[in-house]
């Protein structure tokens, strides 16, 4: 497929466990694909299909007409974007960056703001479901930005993703993303305390979950807990750190713009808690 206003030129940064799904995916969809990666190692997975490669963010940006980023953190999203070599550096007026990090909302309207200055629309597209949903084409993104600006990146979201949600605003994805991650932190921990309360009362934890995610009070946490053996040591491991980025920077918002909480934010900090991650 050569590139068209129909099908841009995407580039694509942060191959980690699930941007290389995504990428992968848009390269099967047929986009004429230009990839960047810090560690040349990166880009060996994707040898042999037909994807090029760049020096520099700048250089990948210069021959895309939409740049994704899926790279870890506030920091690295600026770094990328608005480095010497970065994407602002190279991409033409009209190009658009998609920000797929889970980020403040803030860095996000900061940088769509510098983006403006050069002709250039960002927008917060960040994502949900890992790599195992990003390879099989169901991830959840969801959308802050311009209507229009949102639908030119539709198609290519949808190599990967399924449902697209335009929330609102630059920033409003952010926001969604943050609001998902506090309430899924707080299933884990009544999860993992339910199961705990169940093997006190002699009922075996993982037969417990069985049981209950056949029910009314299943939750995709709950399997998740179940799943890593019934305790909560497995996943503070891999995603404790993030889970208690995420609930902080829910709370900031919160605390900022002076709005009840609730008893979300409680039952998520009871969840770092049991990770050994506390905010």
């Amino acid at each position: 497929m050569s590139a068209t206003p129909e099908h841009p030129r995407v580039g694509f940064i942060g191959l980690g466990s699930q941007g290389g799904p995504m990428a992968r995916r848009i390269i099967e969809a047929g986009y004429p694909v230009t990839l960047w990666a810090r560690s040349p190692t990166t880009l060996e997975q994707f040898a042999g299909t037909g994807a090029k490669t760049a020096g520099s963010p700048a250089e990948l940006a210069a021959a895309s007409d939409l740049v994704c980023l899926c790279v870890r953190a506030d920091a690295d999203v600026d770094e990328v974007i608005t480095g010497p070599d970065g994407v602002l550096a190279g991409l033409a007026a009209g190009g658009v960056i998609a920000v797929h990090s889970t980020v403040h909302p803030d860095t996000c309207r900061r940088l769509a703001g510098l983006a403006a200055a050069k002709d250039v629309r960002l927008i917060d597209a960040t994502v949900s479901g890992g790599g195992p949903a990003a390879a099989a084409g169901h991830l959840l993104v969801m959308a802050g930005g311009d209507a229009e600006t949102v639908e030119f990146c539709r198609p290519v979201f949808a190599a990967y993703a399924d449902p697209i949600v335009h929330l609102g605003p630059v920033g409003a994805g952010q926001v969604t993303k943050l609001l998902n991650n506090v309430l899924f932190t707080a299933h884990l921990g009544t999860a993992a305390s339910l199961l705990t309360l169940g093997q006190s009362l002699g009922v075996d934890p993982l037969r417990l979950a069985d049981v209950i995610s056949h029910g009314s009070g299943n939750s995709f946490a709950l399997q998740r807990v179940a799943s890593a053996g019934g305790t909560l040591d497995r996943i503070a491991g891999h995603a404790g750190a993030l889970l208690r980025k995420d609930v902080a920077l829910a709370a900031d918002l919160s605390a900022a713009a002076d709005a009840p909480a609730g008893t979300v934010l409680a039952a998520a900090d009871d969840a770092l808690a049991l990770m050994n991650v506390s905010r």
